[in-house]
């Protein structure tokens, strides 16, 4: 797949906060979505074991072997293992999205997601807080202003330098569109600006979406928070992306 095909997808996991894998361009309006309201949580669960590994797919197993992992519960995410390297591995399910994304109930997303110190302190806490208020219950809105009291009140630490994530894992599925999984890497930076990094444009491995909601303006309210991609050319196991093609 080339990286402009990447940028053309629906916005997928972004740890989130989880992946997001869309160019700001396109919105959440632009998709039609099977998926109005939340399915029954039973269709959001994983056999544990089966969560683990897929969790620590997300990255090669020097790094996930000795990361934390999260598996999720009826009522959010909980530590099924410690770890000492400072990492965080889950599987982030739709709702860890853009909160506006039309994918958000789909119960088939599965984005293995493994979050180095610097994302697990300040990204890992709103996807932890969206994830447990969603489950109880709470509409959209509720969430929202869950998470802008939040981020008011330093309850969720501010943005540190070097949060980044990888997804490597092979057996994720990150959205309907295209072909359902990529591997990347995910780069959490307080920019508003994807020009930046060069984002977007023709021939570019690096893709960009806004964190909090499919563009700038709908994230007004929340502090500057954007999503850089690097995509890469095998997964966590060593295999070639094309090899899994053929």
């Amino acid at each position: 797949m080339s990286p402009t095909k990447m940028q053309t997808w629906a916005p997928g996991i972004a740890l989130c906060l989880l992946a997001t894998l869309a160019t700001p361009r396109l919105r959440a309006q632009d998709f039609k979505t099977p998926y109005p309201r939340m399915a029954p949580v039973e269709q959001y669960l994983m056999d544990r074991n089966d969560e683990i590994a897929l969790a620590r797919s997300a990255a090669p197993e020097a790094i996930s072997q000795n990361a934390t992992v999260l598996v999720l519960s009826p009522h959010g995410y909980e530590t099924a293992v410690e770890g000492t390297n400072g990492f965080v591995c889950m599987v982030e399910r739709g709702w860890v999205g853009t909160l506006d994304w039309p994918e958000r109930w789909n119960p088939k997303i599965r984005g293995a997601d493994c979050l180095n110190a610097a994302a697990a302190r300040s990204i890992l806490p709103m996807a932890e807080m969206r994830t447990s208020l969603f489950l109880a219950g709470h509409s959209l809105p509720e969430v929202v202003a869950s998470l802008k009291r939040a981020i008011a009140s330093k309850q969720v630490p501010a943005l540190g330098p070097g949060a980044m994530s990888y997804m490597l894992g092979k057996g994720s599925y990150l959205t309907d569109q295209g072909s359902h999984n990529l591997p990347h890497l995910m780069f959490f930076m307080p920019l508003s600006d994807p020009a930046l990094w060069g984002a977007g444009v023709k021939g570019s491995p690096v893709g960009s979406a806004a964190y909090w909601f499919t563009s700038e303006k709908d994230s007004e309210g929340f502090p500057p928070l954007r999503i850089f991609t690097v995509q890469v050319s095998k997964w966590s196991d060593g295999t070639a992306v094309e090899a899994q093609r053929k």
